[in-house]
């Protein structure tokens, strides 16, 4: 080896070297407590009913992606995406009680059956929640009786929420598509 491959292995280490710990500038460890993490996990059980309401004047669910007819499978629908602001109530009639808000898109991700990619959260409006939300992703087989999809985050009390959310169909329009899904959500929470 001569001292100029030397040299250049020895430079090159050395640059190494000061680009990763200079690459930690950006990370560094936080005491648990002062995200509020040193309170003990609770476990909260959330009964609510979900309206997709696509009819009507003021349809809640907004196709914004429909593809076209020729490569549309007619039976599922694969490809179409919703976007959505759909209330969350107390009980399955639409005027219930409004405790939040269901807001993000569902798609149809399946080209066999109706399953949804679910991606939403769950803005609440009322009592000691105001202003906190669930984030929901994951698999929707509509025509399944139960449906589980994960918890994976949220914002204000929920931070740092994980847990899983349970659908069942209370309603549904096949002519219109409207629906109205009782959602049951079991989410660990500080």
């Amino acid at each position: 080896m001569t001292t100029t491959h030397f040299f250049f292995i020895i430079t090159t280490l050395l640059l190494s070297c000061h680009t990763l710990t200079g690459a930690s500038d950006f990370v560094r460890p936080i005491d648990r407590s002062l995200l509020g993490l040193n309170k003990k996990e609770k476990v909260s059980h959330f009964k609510f009913y979900w309206h997709d309401i696509l009819s009507g004047q003021n349809p809640t669910s907004v196709s914004v992606v429909t593809p076209p007819m020729t490569k549309i499978n007619t039976t599922t629908a694969f490809g179409m995406v919703n976007m959505i602001d759909n209330p969350l109530t107390l009980g399955p009639k639409l005027n219930s009680k409004l405790v939040g808000r269901a807001q993000g898109f569902y798609a149809s991700a399946c080209q066999t059956e109706i399953d949804l990619l679910m991606a939403m959260n769950f803005a609440f409006i009322d009592g000691k929640y105001n202003g906190s939300s669930i984030t929901i992703l994951g698999r929707n087989a509509v025509f399944n009786k139960v449906r589980e999809m994960p918890v994976i985050g949220g914002s204000g009390l929920f931070r740092f929420a994980k847990g899983y959310a349970e659908a069942r169909t209370h309603w549904l329009d096949l002519k219109s598509g409207d629906a109205t899904i009782e959602y049951n959500v079991y989410v660990m929470h500080y």
